[in-house]
């Protein structure tokens, strides 16, 4: 995979030169281009933003200089690498939640283009220009505010880059993420343990050192059911009654007992505000 990001500050992506994605560019799986956007300002200060049409706080970035620099990318791009477009990423608190879901369909592309912006944002007429030829993507790694896109494109990168065919060392770790598809689809991932099988009094579940590998995968997939329903239970929701077995409605049952029966001890004096 293609990866182009430009940035008005390019030393920000150093990370991706350490752990799985050096070790994924080192090896020709992910081949990462982190360029400045100020090389395609217009003046000599290299002025990239201007105040906002209709007044109010902040600046945002200027049209001009970012179709430069997107035009000028992309047909770097297509010297190098032949035919084909890019799908165009813009992080941005106002755009489609980023999700395993997402991170799927943008392993699946062969060229991906960031537009990290700073102050208040890119003028809008830049993805209403890219939009149709790019496929440019807003997207949204949290209900939350940055200083700017470069964090949520390094978070977005190693989500997808990990996803790449020979990136990880073993192939069953992207099946068993949290909310990868499959049967664990929708589920936060368990606790997991290593050695030693006791450590300050704490011991490992048995049941993990018993080598009986179906009584394992129920018992994780108990733990992903108790976890989730614990701290993510609107996910729960989202599977459906035909992947629910005889089981995972026992560990629901049993769930929603105890915590009738917390509330029901906690009294409505000790609930109120």
């Amino acid at each position: 995979m293609r990866v182009d990001i430009i940035s008005i500050f390019p030393e920000y992506f150093a990370p991706l030169d350490v752990s799985l994605m050096g070790k994924a560019r080192e090896r020709g799986l992910l081949d990462v281009h982190v360029h400045q956007l100020r090389d395609w300002a217009h003046d000599v200060h290299r002025t990239v933003d201007d105040t906002p049409y209709g007044g109010g706080p902040g600046m945002v970035m200027k049209p001009e200089v970012w179709g430069d620099a997107i035009d000028a990318v992309v047909a770097r791009g297509r010297a190098s690498a032949g035919e084909g477009l890019p799908r165009m990423v813009v992080p941005t608190p106002s755009g489609r939640p980023f999700t395993q879901e997402v991170a799927l369909e943008y392993a699946a592309e062969p060229w991906l283009l960031f537009a990290p912006a700073r102050y208040e944002g890119i003028d809008s007429r830049v993805v209403a220009e890219y939009g149709t030829p790019l496929r440019a993507d807003e997207v949204s790694i949290g209900d939350y505010v940055l200083a700017g896109g470069e964090a949520a494109v390094l978070v977005i990168v190693e989500a997808v880059g990990r996803l790449l065919p020979g990136v990880l060392g073993n192939a069953r770790s992207v099946a068993d993420d949290s909310f990868a598809p499959g049967a664990m689809a929708n589920l936060l991932e368990g606790p997991v343990y290593t050695k030693p099988p006791v450590w300050r009094g704490h011991e490992v579940p048995q049941i993990l050192l018993s080598g009986h590998h179906g009584r394992i995968a129920r018992w994780r997939r108990d733990e992903a059911l108790r976890r989730t329903l614990g701290k993510r239970p609107e996910l729960v929701g989202r599977i459906g009654e035909e992947s629910l077995d005889k089981d995972d409605r026992r560990v629901i049952e049993e769930f929603e007992e105890r915590r009738s029966a917390a509330s029901f001890r906690a009294g409505p004096e000790d609930m109120a505000d």
